[in-house]
Parts: C-alpha cells; structure tokens; sequence
C-alpha cells in the first residue's frame, strides 16, 4: 500500500504550468554568452517552464571537466533577469545548497550519485530546512526503490512540501543501446508507493544519445510521467560535457512538436465502459492465475517431502535447465517476452527449491 507525502502539486509552485514540466539547458554552464544564449532561444519556446544548468559536475574520475563553480550562479541569476524563467541546478552537498538558495534559485536537485548516499541527502535536508524551497530528486544509480524513497522521505521530513522524483535510468552492466537503463518498473513501483508524487524523466541521461531522445520521452508520456527534463545547448558539438546526449534549442522544439501527451483519464464514457470491462476480465484471469500457482507448489512440496524421504537433494540443476528451456521455448510460441518467461519461470523455480528446502530442513 501506497503512503502520502505532505507534497503540493507542482502548479502550486509553478502557476504558469499548464502543460507537462518541461526543464532544459545545458548539461554544464560553460560561459555566461553559452549560458545566456542556449537560455534565450529555449525562452522562445513557450513548452519550456524551467533553465537548468550544471554549475558543480560530479565526475566519476578526475581530471574531466568539473563545472564553472559558483560563478555560474551568477549566469542563472542573469538567465532569469533577462527571460523570466525558473532556473535550478544540482547540488551535491550542503555547501553547494547554501550557496545556490543564497542565490536565489528557483529549482535544486540531488543527483543519482549524491541520492544513493542517505549521509549526504540529510545533510541537504538540514540546509533545506524551514524553506520554501522546490527540490527534485533523482533516483539512485542503482535500482533500489527504497533509497530513492528513503531520500523523498528525509526532505519532507524537513519540511519541503515541493517535492519530485526524477527518473534517469540505472547503471547497466550488460549490453544496452541506453546510457542508462531505463528498468520502468522501478519508476511504477516508486508511483505505487508514494501515488501523490510529480515524477518527471531525464531522457538525456538514459538516451545518452540525442537519436533515442524520442523514443524515451515518449514512453514516459505513456506511462502517465508529468514531465522532462532534457538537455539543451546552443552548439552540443563542442559541449564541454556530455555533448552526445545534448540536442540544440530547434532540435528539442522538433522532438517536443512530434510527442503525444496521454491524459490519465477520458471523458469518454463509452471508453471507460470497455475499459471497465477489460479489467474485470484481467482480475478473473489473475484470481485463475494465482489458483494455478497454488496447486503448482503443493505438487512442489508433495516433491520435496518425497525427496526428502529418498535423500535427494533439494536443488536439481539438470531440472532446473531442461524446465527453463522449455517453458522459453513455449512462451515464444504463444508469442510471451522472452525475456519475461524466463524471469517468471525463474521465480517460480526458486521458490519452489526455497518450499522444498525448508521441508528437508524440517525436524
């Protein structure tokens, strides 16, 4: 079951939004001209609520560009002087939160990195406290719900009712077009727990390419996200970060003409009459679902006991394999993931070796 935050709706803290969020600028603010540029043209568009610019860059090895520093602070001071609109950059620590409410910045956000450590994101949390402020936070680089929760939860603890999770994408370890994989369903289960949440996405950073831009900003609309965050700058080719995911002010109007918006409703009556019965279906089919899981692991455990009884051991791995080849190999005639069947089937072994297990443990 989901839990509330004492959250405002974002139009609370940003009247003037009557679209998604969108947030863009520049990965890192290089210059106060690229600064005010890259920010002039994207004031054209009137789909853009919020300047982001990177003045502090947490860099996994030395040596690469760390970010302008404080001075940026005075670029986004400008920025908003001249065009009107929202600035925010990320902070890392309590020093930089300092500095940027000092500065009078409209929107701070805690970065994938700085989200996996609770020590830090407290200590943004006391800085905070007593403010107005609007923080955003991004998940952890690690798909781990909790923290991600567990970072939403010190914030408002210290009094910050504006609050929004960013979705970026995980550290892949395997092969994948993103940067970051995207793992949806974690961004789903961080909804179902805490369902008064804005989250928007950071296409940027799980593209890591501006081609997939696209793509991934339209699954995000899909799955009902309230907003984006993308990367813009006035020339990406000689970005002095991440210049491959980073797309010029025209180009992102372009991928913002082709999107389509989903609403979380419809006033469609007829609509909601089908939909209606499509679920009912659904809960039949899940009920049917879990009474056939039932009676397969009772056959499971009449099968440990028998093991138990002839010493056999729990775990079969010649079983185990013939079992997963095959359930593959019928899902993909029934036209079922792949990926998905054998994530399933691979549970349902588990578990059954964990019943079976326990039986031969019993006294």
């Amino acid at each position: 079951m989901g839990i509330e935050l004492d959250i405002r709706p974002m139009k609370d803290w940003l009247p003037q939004l009557d679209n998604p969020l969108l947030i863009s600028g520049p990965c890192s603010l290089e210059s106060e001209e690229q600064t005010l540029d890259t920010a002039q043209q994207l004031a054209k568009d009137k789909r853009v609520f919020v300047f982001r610019g990177g003045v502090w860059k947490p860099r996994t090895r030395p040596g690469s560009f760390e970010g302008v520093g404080s001075v940026g602070l005075k670029w986004l001071q400008q920025v908003k002087k001249e065009t009107g609109l929202p600035v925010g950059t990320e902070v890392a620590n309590a020093q930089h939160t300092e500095e940027a409410l000092n500065a009078g910045l409209d929107v701070l956000w805690i970065g994938a990195r700085s989200t996996a450590s609770p020590f830090v994101v407290q200590e943004i949390a006391d800085v905070v406290k007593g403010t107005d402020a609007v923080i955003m936070v991004k998940n952890p680089v690690n798909p781990d719900v909790q923290l991600w929760m567990g970072a939403l939860e010190r914030l408002n603890q210290a009094g910050i009712k504006n609050l929004v999770g960013i979705h970026r994408g995980f550290t892949s370890f395997g092969d994948s077009k993103y940067r970051n994989y995207p793992n949806w369903k974690t961004f789903i289960e961080l909804r179902r727990l805490l369902p008064n949440l804005p989250v928007i996405c950071d296409p940027s950073h799980i593209a890591g390419k501006r081609e997939l831009l696209f793509e991934v900003s339209q699954k995000a609309f899909d799955l009902g996200m309230d907003g984006l965050m993308i990367e813009s700058h006035r020339d990406p080719s000689c970005a002095m970060s991440d210049a491959e995911q980073q797309v010029t002010p025209a180009d992102l109007a372009k991928i913002l003409d082709k999107l389509i918006i989903r609403q979380a409703t419809s006033t469609n009556k007829q609509f909601e009459n089908q939909l209606e019965l499509l679920r009912n279906r659904i809960d039949t089919l899940d009920t049917e679902l879990m009474e056939v899981l039932s009676s397969r692991m009772e056959i499971a455990r009449e099968i440990g006991r028998y093991k138990k009884e002839n010493n056999v051991t729990a775990l079969q791995i010649s079983r185990w394999t013939e079992l997963m080849n095959n359930r593959i190999a019928t899902g993909e005639k029934l036209n079922l993931n792949r990926t998905f069947v054998q994530i399933l089937f691979q549970l349902i072994h588990e578990d059954s070796v964990r019943m079976q297990t326990e039986i031969m443990d019993e006294d």
